[in-house]
């Protein structure tokens, strides 16, 4: 028999019992505020005018929500991720803290069209097979400001491997690669951005082993300029 259910099959953020209860958490505010999240906005902080509209492209559940409360910026928060179950656990749990369930979409990236005035992305294109249609969807939506947080570092490795942190009974593979900064620097701007590379302050560009492989966690900042 053939079938279309497929992605959410073989997608691994939908086999993982443990980051669905760790991104509950997030959403609840009982577990601490991740320093990237943190980061993130402060990124955003002088750039961002009230009633701006940001979208958090692979929000997980849309924590990030609060990254950007805590620091009383007045934007109308948007969150997309391809992880159902992850949405639903945003959708239940951020209503309380005044998100409207509708803010949060069920959708991959390349699913996406429309604008806002900044996008937020982190640690979500070094998991896919590569950056490019995404990450071009993302700056042809950006009005103002793009901030991106990947793995990158001078040469480019590409790996498939597989996830050995998923439940039990689970053996499914995923992308874990790391991408050359000149080559997105030069990407970003060949849309019409100006793009500023900065340290990342988690691992103060030092290597983090995240399931067993090396990442190498970027920031890049990018504001339009045309």
């Amino acid at each position: 028999m053939i079938r279309t259910d497929g992605w959410n099959r073989y997608c691994i953020w939908e086999h993982s019992s443990q980051v669905k209860e760790l991104y509950r958490q997030r959403c609840r505010e009982e577990a601490p505020e991740m320093t990237c999240a943190a980061q993130a906005a402060r990124l955003l902080e002088p750039l961002a005018s009230p009633g701006d509209t940001v979208l958090d492209a692979g929000c997980g559940s849309g924590y990030f929500l609060h990254s950007i409360r805590k620091r009383n910026l007045e934007l109308k928060y948007w969150g997309v991720d391809a992880a159902q179950s992850l949405i639903e656990i945003g959708r239940q749990e951020l209503a309380a803290y005044g998100l409207s369930p509708d803010r949060l979409l069920h959708a991959r990236i390349e699913d996406l069209d429309g604008a806002a005035d900044h996008v937020v992305c982190l640690n979500v294109l070094s998991n896919i097979d590569n950056y490019h249609k995404p990450l071009e969807r993302l700056l042809s939506m950006a009005r103002k400001t793009l901030v991106l947080r990947e793995s990158c570092s001078d040469t480019s490795e590409y790996r498939y491997v597989r996830d050995r942190y998923l439940d039990a009974g689970i053996d499914l593979k995923v992308h874990v690669n790391t991408y050359e900064v000149t080559q997105i620097m030069d990407f970003i701007q060949s849309y019409g951005f100006a793009a500023e590379r900065i340290t990342d302050e988690w691992t103060q560009g030092k290597r983090e082993m995240v399931i067993d492989y090396p990442h190498y966690w970027t920031f890049f900042l990018a504001r339009r300029i045309r």
